[in-house]
């Protein structure tokens, strides 16, 4: 356990550090591979204008260029708050075999970081949704899919 906490204390320290330096929002987060902190990530929206720089986004990047691979399968990852749906849809498509939370995201929408419309929006049919969505071109954007679906050397993921 005190292992674990170790971790967590680094995705902490990492949330205080940098959003104390000005670079984004309060949030941390570290990849662990076998007892050891492989990437580290903190929120980066404001500082590099990308609203997909996340904390659990950023360690995820990190985490897969030093292992050479798209999926964290033996990984786990500590974060210093409850992923928002974006990054829980990272760290699902990154497959790695636990998470571990401080902050909830009810502490998180106390402050001013509430997500809950975007889960709302998930269930709304796409006509219904507050953003607008149009499909265009669907005849030819089949292609890619009709040619992945029979490509012999595809890398499934």
């Amino acid at each position: 356990m005190k292992e674990k906490e170790a971790f967590m204390r680094e995705a902490i320290r990492l949330s205080l550090e940098n959003m104390r330096a000005g670079k984004g929002g309060p949030f941390g987060a570290v990849v662990v591979r076998n007892g050891e902190i492989i990437a580290r990530g903190f929120n980066q929206v404001t500082s590099s204008n990308d609203p997909t720089a996340h904390a659990e986004v950023v360690a995820i990047r990190e985490a897969c260029k030093v292992l050479g691979t798209f999926q964290l399968d033996d990984c786990e990852i500590y974060t210093s708050c409850e992923p928002c749906p974006m990054c829980l849809g990272a760290i699902y498509w990154a497959r790695p075999k636990k998470i571990y939370y401080a902050n909830t995201k009810k502490d998180a929408a106390d402050i001013g970081f509430d997500d809950q419309f975007i889960y709302e929006e998930i269930e709304i049919p796409l006509e219904d949704r507050k953003l607008s969505c149009e499909q265009l071109l669907p005849e030819e954007a089949i292609e890619a899919f009709r040619e992945w679906q029979s490509k012999q050397d595809k890398i499934e993921y």
